[in-house]
């Protein structure tokens, strides 16, 4: 009975190596950060999602990011901030999502 019972914490024991190992995969297109840096863009952006953004705060990131004379910026149902303004002397639609990427077109 001893031997079975030395046995059965053998094989237990030997399982703890599984739980040890780590994985080294890439990240995927899930696995963007919630905010964008002046570094990095999302390139699928505009990102649906929760903004937290206020309508003032969207209006701040769109002006450091070049573009005055911001108008009727409202909030769509997929999460974005949406309006136009002017850069460059051109006038252009401007989105901004939730992870602060700013889309003009």
């Amino acid at each position: 009975m001893k031997k079975l019972i030395f046995a059965a914490a053998l094989v237990g024991a030997s399982t703890f190596g599984a739980y040890a190992q780590t994985s080294t995969t890439q990240a995927t297109d899930g696995d963007t950060p919630a905010v964008a840096t002046p570094d990095s863009k999302n390139a699928t952006a505009p990102v649906e999602g929760a903004n937290s953004f206020t309508e003032d705060q969207a209006k701040e990131r769109i002006v450091e990011a070049g573009y005055a004379d911001i108008i009727g910026l409202k909030l769509d149902d997929k999460g974005v901030w949406r309006g136009a303004a002017m850069k460059d002397g051109n006038s252009v639609n401007v989105a901004l999502d939730y992870q602060g990427n700013i889309v003009a077109n």
